[in-house]
């Protein structure tokens, strides 16, 4: 007998905050240095300008993913509160509510009333139910705050180094930008197919897109630093 295994990939709250750190951390740093080379002659200045912005972005970044994370618990929590206080105060309401959701699945007026019932009584299983079925809500990782703070900061400091590396080599910007640009672009395009591929997005030109975007804003960046230079 042929077994039939269904392959799906399950992004995680990791592999999220990986993206997100990582995007902005190859992105943002390699657009910095690049306009400075545009603008100064001396590559320490690039490497402590580019090593304060990476601190301070990591910082900036992993703050702003503890405060989602805190957002999304606290919401579940307001939306947990209400559910039980209306299961305890209109438990006809919500019932019918049960009832409705299995009627937009196609099940008949008899399932629905049976289901409804059963659900009734465990209130636990009632609540837990009416949170993910009517309200989409998953019960988030009390760590999750936490968690994402650090994994997008470190995200962001290890993406934010791969451009900034090259000028801890050489004497003149201008030969550390192309050694960064050559090095960037390429991680871009590796982190752009491994993002397309965990995303189910064509993995090539998820892979493109990523590249031609940093390039494009470090681009920028060098040419506005050279006019104004």
């Amino acid at each position: 007998m042929h077994l039939h295994e269904e392959k799906h990939f399950k992004s995680s709250d990791l592999i999220t905050d990986i993206v997100i750190g990582m995007s902005d951390g190859l992105t943002v740093p390699f657009a910095l240095a690049a306009g400075l080379s545009g603008a100064v002659d001396s590559t320490a200045i690039i490497v402590t300008a580019g090593l304060a912005e990476i601190a301070a972005g990591s910082i900036a970044m992993g703050l702003g993913g503890y405060l989602a994370g805190k957002t999304e618990i606290d919401h579940y929590n307001s939306e947990l509160k209400r559910e039980w206080e209306e299961v305890e105060v209109v438990p006809e309401k919500e019932m019918q509510e049960v009832r409705d959701v299995f009627a937009e699945m196609g099940l008949s007026t008899q399932s629905q009333n049976i289901i409804a019932e059963e659900l009734a009584k465990d209130k636990q299983k009632w609540v837990d139910f009416m949170m993910k079925y009517e309200l989409g809500l998953d019960k988030p990782d009390p760590k999750r705050a936490r968690n994402s703070a650090f994994n997008i900061g470190a995200s962001y400091i290890v993406g934010g180094l791969v451009p900034l590396i090259p000028y801890f080599f050489v004497s003149h910007p201008i030969d550390g930008l192309k050694l960064s640009a050559i090095i960037t672009v390429i991680c871009l395009f590796i982190f752009g197919y491994f993002k397309a591929k965990f995303t189910g997005q064509p993995k090539l030109t998820g892979a493109i897109r990523v590249a031609i975007i940093g390039s494009v804003a470090a681009t920028a960046a060098f040419l506005i630093a050279r006019l104004f230079s």
